[in-house]
């Protein structure tokens, strides 16, 4: 029998619009943002409440991220997370948030239905799961600050992956004879066995695009978020996924599916 995942009620029929903390604005992050732009405007269009978004990143723009990421020159010393919301606000009419600043910070109670995560750190993925863990709701009374998902992605140079978890102790299914439903999907730091144990590589900035590519590819960021977001799209708009990740190879230009 296949199994499949039901979406959380919520993000079919909330009261609000759904609430997303996305958790790093450069290479994947500023593309996810904007895909998340197109999904908003789409969803209102079906009669969705659509979302809300805040940016976390404390960086500024620098000279290699011209090209590779969603910037351009007269972005230069801008902090990443207001300039991107910013352009977002007045193209598409939101009046989304951006902050300066990184996440989870230890006063922040900012919480939200769904967590993005676009960074390269390892502690702050295993910070951010400390703080869902301590925070899993039941399947009580939900609204816009009720954490529901974490979405995470990754990548190296021509590899990457996308891994959704359950933030909700456990999502109520519906009864079905044609499916073996999963109420509960792990988180990336669940799912990779070890992870705690993996070396952080800290290779610093680069200081030109020639040498940003040679750690990351031009197109790796833009089809890891493309990729995910056709997720997270599937879990609005038909209410049931039989993947919660995948991993994407641009050397064999395959993508292989995480099985719920």
């Amino acid at each position: 029998m296949t199994r499949a995942h039901f979406s959380d009620s919520y993000l079919l029929d909330p009261r609000h619009p759904v609430t997303v903390n996305v958790i790093g604005a450069g290479g994947t992050g500023s593309q996810v943002v904007t895909s998340l732009a197109r999904m908003d405007t789409a969803l209102r269009k079906l009669g969705h409440p659509g979302l809300f978004v805040r940016v976390y990143d404390p960086d500024t723009v620098g000279e290699s991220n011209i090209g590779r990421q969603l910037f351009s020159e007269a972005d230069l010393g801008l902090n990443k997370a207001q300039c991107l919301v910013t352009r977002i606000n007045r193209f598409f009419g939101n009046d989304w948030a951006a902050v300066p600043e990184r996440y989870p910070e230890p006063e922040d109670n900012r919480f939200a239905n769904l967590f993005i995560t676009c960074t390269d750190s390892k502690s702050s993925r295993l910070q951010l799961s400390k703080l869902l863990e301590a925070h899993r709701p039941g399947n009580g009374y939900t609204d816009y600050s009720t954490p529901l998902y974490w979405c995470d992605f990754g990548n190296a140079q021509k590899t990457g992956q996308g891994i959704m978890g359950t933030i909700r102790r456990n999502v109520k299914q519906p009864e079905s004879k044609k499916f073996e439903t999963v109420q509960r999907l792990p988180f990336v730091t669940e799912y990779v066995k070890g992870y705690a144990r993996i070396r952080e590589e800290e290779s610093g900035p680069s200081c030109s695009l020639a040498e940003a590519l040679g750690k990351q590819d031009l197109f790796v960021n833009s089809t890891l978020a493309h990729l995910g977001c056709s997720l997270l799209w599937k879990m609005f708009r038909e209410g049931v996924v039989f993947c919660h990740g995948f991993y994407m190879n641009l050397d064999t230009m395959r993508v292989n599916p995480i099985a719920v």
